[in-house]
């Protein structure tokens, strides 16, 4: 399993005042906000593979975006956003697949067919799963279609369960980078805001997070957990 000793200085959010950096100028940057799950996505990829040398972190204020985001990178000014090669690459789920197709370093997908094949339906099961619980938390979805999407990724875990405690057994993988930053931020938010303990009868997901503890990237690209939880409440339900 990789480890690293690196310990990056996270550089500061580029805001409406920033200049660009120089683009397409043969930098390979990976554009993030620290606090997004998406875009964590995208760093855990990158930070798992050791790549902290190799893609340049820019992280965008989403609250005070520069301009020249939109208008030259992502004209969808969202994060996160890849630019190599002179392209950009964007949308959190294909970012995953590029950074390992197109880098070096250890690949975070499985060899084995089945486990391939598994690998891609957690990946098209992700964008159905996950506004689930979102539209739960804004007030449009039932207690009965959360617990039941917290239910069903117990379920998954079982699978390969017999291994080990990541969504393919013992080995952390891209799977595991899908779902990661989103439960990684609804454990406390849920404790939060409805005093609701989304471990509590699901054991297998209660090791899983605990599991997801010992992966070195996972840990370099953990934001206060504090913090995300203001700055959930605050960008998506209102609340300051």
């Amino acid at each position: 399993m990789p480890t690293s000793e690196i310990q990056e200085v996270l550089p500061p959010f580029l805001s409406s005042n920033s200049d660009p950096p120089a683009l397409f100028d043969g930098t390979t940057r990976l554009y993030v906000t620290y606090y997004c799950p998406f875009a964590q996505r995208a760093w855990l990829t990158r930070n798992y593979k050791g790549l902290h040398d190799k893609i340049q972190l820019v992280p965008i204020d989403l609250d005070d975006r520069p301009t020249w985001y939109k208008e030259k990178v992502n004209p969808a000014n969202k994060v996160p956003a890849l630019e190599h090669n002179n392209n950009i690459i964007v949308e959190s789920l294909d970012l995953i697949k590029y950074i390992d197709a197109n880098f070096e370093g250890p690949s975070l997908f499985p060899d084995d067919h089945a486990k391939k094949e598994y690998t891609e339906e957690l990946f098209v099961y992700s964008d159905k799963w996950n506004p689930t619980l979102f539209f739960y938390l804004r007030g449009t979805k039932s207690e009965d279609e959360m617990r039941a999407a917290f239910d069903k990724f117990e379920e998954l875990l079982s699978k390969y369960n017999h291994e080990g405690p990541f969504l393919l057994g013992a080995q952390f993988s891209a799977a595991d980078v899908v779902y990661a930053p989103f439960l990684q931020r609804y454990l406390p938010l849920f404790i939060d805001l409805h005093k609701y303990d989304i471990t509590e009868g699901r054991p297998k997901l209660a090791a899983w997070l605990k599991a997801l503890d010992t992966i070195e990237a996972f840990q370099q690209t953990k934001w206060d957990e504090e913090q995300n939880v203001k700055i959930y409440k605050r960008r998506n339900l209102g609340i300051v």
